[in-house]
């Protein structure tokens, strides 16, 4: 998709003091006249010394013209969680330039994208995406609290208000904000940030009998579309059940078992490891009905007694400890984002 100028005008602007360096010279000076109306001309933009609002500020560093296109290509998206954005449905009308706006390739490097230079880079690669449309030219100004960037097709998340959180839910723990029956529950972990003044909510559950990955936030569409079964995001699941697991049943799961609120698949299916009469199984599926896992094990014969989720999506349990909790990184978040949709 064409990009049209982003330097404040219409069309491509000019650089003027270069233009200044052409002008016809008579004796071996310009026909400006001395030297000080060349400093003039350098200072002021234009040859007669008025500032050239076409121009605006220098963009890129001393002694290079353009960014490295190449450097550009292969340079890391270093992403964090980036702020003044607030979630919103790009107009599919393409970037629009914003006078008063912000330039781009500084929102990137405030969004933690890359350096000003990095995203300068990252732009000239057409790795940049506004509102729909890829810019490649530098300059573009834009509002930061309305456009839709995306960096490699994964959203750019401004909006410093916005939390995304990782939980590893320790076993035993309710998936509830608060417990009437005075039970462990994730709102224990979270009171010092609720007390902060931070309205966050869990995306699904586990039972209490699960541990592992559970999503805090208070980005409601987001966390609607997760949990929606439309949109079909991957969890998976560590499994630790009674038996040696048959070979067959990975083809049996894939091919779809009958439970009584209908019928389910898995995504993938792997046999970890078996040891002294039990199996480790890893499980991928989309599906978020109550206890879905431990029910189809128990339909195929193979009863779980241990389950860990550590993948939702692009986000990883890793090596978080149970009942701790981590900021989830830009990349995470626009990869979320790009799954469902937004």
């Amino acid at each position: 998709m064409a990009s049209a100028s982003r330097d404040g005008t219409p069309g491509r602007g000019k650089k003027p003091a270069r233009a200044a360096k052409n002008t016809k010279t008579t004796g071996g000076k310009s026909a400006g006249g001395s030297k000080a109306g060349n400093k003039t001309g350098r200072a002021g933009g234009t040859r007669h010394g008025a500032p050239d609002p076409a121009r605006g500020k220098k963009q890129h560093r001393k002694g290079s013209s353009k960014p490295d296109v190449a450097s550009g290509k292969v340079r890391l998206n270093n992403a964090r969680p980036a702020r003044h954005q607030t979630p919103a449905e790009s107009s599919g009308a393409g970037a629009t330039y914003v006078a008063d706006g912000l330039r781009l390739q500084k929102v990137l490097a405030a969004a933690g994208v890359a350096s000003r230079r990095g995203a300068e880079e990252l732009i000239a690669a057409g790795r940049v995406e506004v509102d729909g449309e890829i810019v490649t030219e530098q300059g573009m100004r834009i509002n930061p609290d309305t456009a839709i960037i995306r960096v490699d097709g994964a959203r750019v998340v401004i909006d410093e208000d916005k939390q995304y959180l990782a939980l590893n839910k320790p076993k035993g723990m309710q998936s509830t904000m608060a417990d009437e029956q005075g039970r462990p529950c994730v709102g224990d972990i979270i009171a010092e940030r609720v007390m902060a003044g931070q309205r966050l909510f869990h995306v699904g559950r586990l039972d209490a009998d699960t541990e592992g990955l559970l999503l805090l936030t208070n980005d409601g569409e987001l966390a609607h579309r997760l949990m929606h079964p439309s949109y079909e995001v991957p969890k998976t699941y560590l499994a630790t059940v009674r038996g040696e697991v048959d070979r067959s049943v990975g083809r049996q799961l894939r091919d779809g078992v009958e439970l009584e609120d209908g019928p389910v698949t898995v995504d993938s299916f792997t046999v970890v490891g078996v040891h002294q009469g039990q199996s480790m199984v890893r499980i991928t599926l989309h599906e978020g009905r109550n206890r879905i896992v431990r029910r189809l094990f128990e339909e195929v014969g193979y009863p779980v007694q241990e389950l860990v989720r550590t993948h939702l999506g692009a986000v990883t349990l890793g090596e978080q400890r149970p009942g701790s909790i981590r900021v989830l990184n830009n990349r995470e978040i626009g990869e979320l984002y790009k799954a469902v949709g937004l």
